[in-house]
């Protein structure tokens, strides 16, 4: 959006008064462009104060500042108490100016491909505004709102969280008119008692809802199922349960995609495996709520393909490599090797990150995941770094070979070992959390 920096003071309560007015929104004064609105915010590692100076010679149309820092001296100056808490006041406001329908989406796992799909779905029958990367948190959630696209009849913006009131807090700036959840799982557990409390974390969203409006929920997923329970308003649920509104029935997975059916119209999609299908039934559910039938989108459906780093498909010298490497957690490692077990393959390989963010369920999880690996009948687990070596143990108590799992403390050597290791007519499988770095491994090989 772009926005008077006279409305910007006002809306902050600020006495600056200058011309002008901000075409963007930046946090980061490496990529600050001409006209943008500079934030500078403090962190442990970093003060944003100290480039104020460099965002406006750049050309920043003005930036903000708290009043006790030097920067606040500067002309084009908006000094605040707190440039945090201004940045989250800003696009609570400039919401407010927003007409068109906005949509927000959180889970535990697939936000962002969720996220993606909807917008694509929807741009068939409409201008859509989507938030770029994973935008969710404190920072990233009202930096998407300030760059709302003004003549979109719709926006996809997503929420993420680590702690319970997040959710809320984030859904009282973005004031979404309809709330997507795709599940309720073991992300981020350190922080929380159960399954059950994450979930709880999750339904602020839908708590967030008026009246009028819609909760797009995950079907399959029991816990989320039951948010439509507490909204007064309309409920679409998505998936492959019986009683579903949008449901896929005659799944197809193949080394490419996957095939469904919804209501008599046949889905193909690039998107990998049951939780790539239920991406796409969540773009569905969000078009129904705009009166969008099912046979306007397959075009659609048809044209999405995998994010970076999430489910990507390519082959290396004879061996099938599915890159999921963006992050982890443990219902998200069992859907990946889930898909992976039932593709054609000489041999099927597991390379796992270790699962950040579990806490104290942390050597629990990882050992489930190693039992797992060993149950779908992989021929060869490889475990990167920390907790993953519970993995790798519990694979060889679950009956996988001692010399068919192994555990690495970095993923360079990882990666060096499966040079050397794989053969033609493998398939591979890398995934982990951020933090380890399985790329590097993926890279190596």
């Amino acid at each position: 959006m772009r926005l008077a920096l006279d409305w910007i003071a006002a809306a902050l309560a600020s006495p600056a008064r200058m011309p002008g007015q901000a075409t963007g929104y930046s946090v980061d004064s490496r990529s600050i462009q001409p006209g943008e609105l500079f934030i500078a915010l403090r962190g442990p590692n970093h003060d944003g104060h100290a480039h104020v100076a460099e965002a406006l010679d750049k050309g920043a149309a003005a930036a903000l500042a708290e009043r006790d820092s030097s920067a606040a001296a500067l002309e084009r100056v908006i000094a605040v108490e707190d440039t945090y808490q201004a940045l989250l006041d800003l696009a609570s406001s400039a919401r407010c100016l927003w007409p068109g329908t906005l949509i927000a989406v959180t889970g535990s796992a697939g936000k962002t491909t969720t996220k993606d799909a909807i917008a694509a779905l929807l741009s068939a029958g409409m201008t859509v505004s989507k938030a770029g990367g994973n935008l969710n948190n404190h920072v990233g959630l009202p930096l998407s709102v300030l760059r709302l696209d003004e003549s979109a009849r719709a926006a996809v913006v997503e929420i993420g969280m680590n702690h319970a009131g997040e959710i809320r807090d984030l859904a009282r700036v973005a004031r979404p008119d309809i709330g997507v959840v795709t599940n309720a799982g073991y992300a981020h557990i350190e922080f929380f008692d159960s399954i059950d409390a994450v979930a709880n974390a999750k339904r602020e969203l839908i708590q967030s809802l008026g009246r009028d409006g819609v909760a797009v929920l995950n079907a399959d997923d029991e816990r989320v199922r039951r948010f439509a329970e507490i909204h007064p308003g309309r409920s679409i649920t998505f998936g492959l349960a019986a009683g579903a509104e949008v449901r896929a029935t005659q799944v197809d997975h193949a080394s490419e995609g996957a095939s469904f059916t919804v209501d008599g119209t046949r889905f193909e999609t690039r998107l990998m495996g049951l939780h790539g299908v239920r991406n796409v039934l969540a773009g569905i559910a969000v078009a129904r709520a705009f009166g969008i039938p099912a046979s306007r989108l397959v075009d659609a459906a048809r044209s999405l393909a995998p994010g970076n780093m999430r489910g990507e498909r390519f082959t290396h010298r004879g061996v099938t490599v599915y890159n999921d490497c963006y992050n982890s957690n443990p219902d998200a490692v069992r859907a990946m090797l889930d898909l992976v077990r039932i593709l054609p393959a000489r041999r099927h390989v597991a390379v796992l990150g270790e699962m950040l963010e579990l806490g104290r369920w942390s050597e629990a999880l990882h050992r489930d995941v190693g039992s797992y690996v060993a149950e779908c009948g992989f021929s060869v687990l490889i475990g990167i770094r920390g907790a993953a070596r519970h993995l790798v143990d519990s694979a060889r108590l679950a009956g996988l070979a001692a010399d068919a799992a192994y555990f690495f403390d970095d993923p360079d050597a990882a990666g060096r070992f499966l040079r050397e290791t794989a053969r033609e007519g493998d398939a591979i499988l890398f995934k982990g959390s951020r933090g380890t770095r399985v790329e590097i491994a993926l890279e190596r090989f």
